[in-house]
């Protein structure tokens, strides 16, 4: 076991520790970024799954090899009486926008013979290597393509009903695409509440939810995400409906492309990629960071794939960071697999890299703050506020925190706290990093 440090801070940590009673794996390095001094460091260079501390690397090689500024095109083309949807990649499309394609769409066609769904800029793949077999209908395991819209999810709404009758239940968006069976039931106060459950049938890959269990008759709203099964044909089918809205009707609708003396006829431009990155980071989405990876392996003809994008994350870690790739391994972008390995060492050694790169600001600023209402660090930290920047990550019996401490004795810190092996909540794992980060920030 390495474990050293600064005599001012080594033996303060390592009472925390001692103090957390927690009886783990335990990784943990900090580094100055301006002169690479280390503070502390334990088991820095042991292996440890990353879980969504992946996405650090993610962020920035889209920021290397696609650039803050690049744009995802959804692109709708006429040939005669057939269209053509094709997908860009875009990981933020909307239903609001997929729609705005479709009414552009109904003011220049008024029948459509075959609609044809064009995902061929990525590969088939729809889930990462190494992905649990029973990840089931969450909204974190969601289905990868290059045509996906409303994170390949459902959004279900859910009220109480009456006393002893079913909860009420609406979704979104509105389609014939899925299938609900709604066999819960409102209750009074209830000490053995059966929890309410949404489950799609992801055995059977349908995309029929059935929806089990009680709700309390004084309970507020709430909203659940359930992931769908084929996100080309879902958002091909939303498209379809939104045509017929507007009075255009569409015969047959088919996977592939038809694009012989086509013509463009609308076109749905995303914000910039930084504002997918950010979301990426705050909220810690799945989806992104498998888009990003897939996007950045696209080469000429060849779809985007996993691999293609993983070897060129390991290219900007290797020649730029400086980081031996031989011991790290890298199997997606989201760090959903438990396939991945990644040690504190490597993760504090890239950190030191983004910060003294062109890409800083914009690495940094996709990043939440200590206590960031928009996602995963939202109670965490918040006096600390932007004296923090960083990634959590979690999986169960892991939980990860790695970024930026912006010290007012140390000056600019890397970070990373990685903790695997135990059973249960994760509160006493969060407890310790949180006491670790704030040691720096407040000394």
């Amino acid at each position: 076991m390495t474990n050293k440090g600064i005599p001012s801070v080594k033996g303060k940590i390592n009472k925390l520790i001692a103090e957390s009673d927690l009886d783990v794996s335990l990784g943990i390095k900090v580094i100055s970024v301006e002169d690479d001094k280390t503070l502390y460091e334990l088991n820095s260079n042991k292996l440890f799954l990353p879980a969504s501390n992946n996405k650090l690397y993610t962020c920035a090689a889209a920021l290397h090899y696609l650039g803050r500024d690049h744009i995802f095109k959804t692109t709708i083309l006429k040939n005669n009486n057939d269209l053509v949807l094709k997908g860009g990649g875009d990981p933020d499309l909307s239903i609001d926008q997929l729609d705005s394609l479709a009414h552009t769409t109904a003011e220049i066609v008024e029948d459509v013979d075959t609609l044809y769904l064009d995902a061929t800029l990525l590969d088939s793949m729809y889930y990462g290597k190494g992905w649990m077999w029973d990840e089931g209908s969450w909204w974190y395991a969601a289905p990868i393509g290059a045509l996906s819209v409303n994170d390949n999810c459902i959004d279900f709404h859910i009220k109480p009903g009456k006393l002893g009758g079913p909860a009420r239940i609406d979704h979104f968006p509105k389609t014939k695409y899925i299938s609900q069976s709604n066999k819960t039931t409102t209750v009074d106060s209830n000490a053995e509440l059966k929890k309410l459950k949404i489950e799609r049938d992801w055995v059977g890959k349908t995309n029929h939810f059935s929806i089990t269990g009680e709700i309390v008759i004084s309970d507020s709203s709430d909203t659940l995400q359930r992931n769908i099964h084929d996100p080309t044909l879902f958002t091909g089918t939303l498209f379809k409906e939104s045509l017929a809205k507007y009075g255009v009707q569409v015969d047959h609708i088919q996977k592939g492309t038809n694009v012989n003396q086509s013509e463009t006829i609308a076109t749905h431009y995303s914000d910039p990629l930084i504002a997918s990155a950010t979301n990426l980071m705050n909220e810690s989405d799945n989806l992104t960071a498998e888009l990003l990876i897939k996007v950045i392996g696209r080469n000429n003809q060849i779809e985007g794939n996993w691999k293609d994008g993983l070897d060129s994350v390991k290219t900007l870690l290797s020649d730029s960071a400086g980081i031996d790739t031989s011991r790290i391994r890298l199997v997606d972008g989201s760090g959903v697999s438990r396939y991945n390995l990644t040690s504190p060492d490597q993760l504090t050694r890239f950190l030191k890299w983004s910060y003294n790169s062109k890409y800083k600001d914009d690495f940094i600023s996709t990043l939440a703050s200590g206590g960031n209402k928009d996602g995963t660090m939202e109670k965490r930290l918040e006096k600390e506020g932007n004296l923090i920047r960083a990634k959590t990550g979690g999986l169960s019996g892991v939980s990860n925190l790695s970024g930026y401490i912006f010290s007012p004795k140390h000056g600019p810190l890397a970070f990373s706290i990685l903790i695997s092996g135990y059973k249960g909540s994760s509160y006493q794992a969060i407890q310790l990093q949180n006491k670790i980060v704030q040691l720096f920030a407040n000394d």
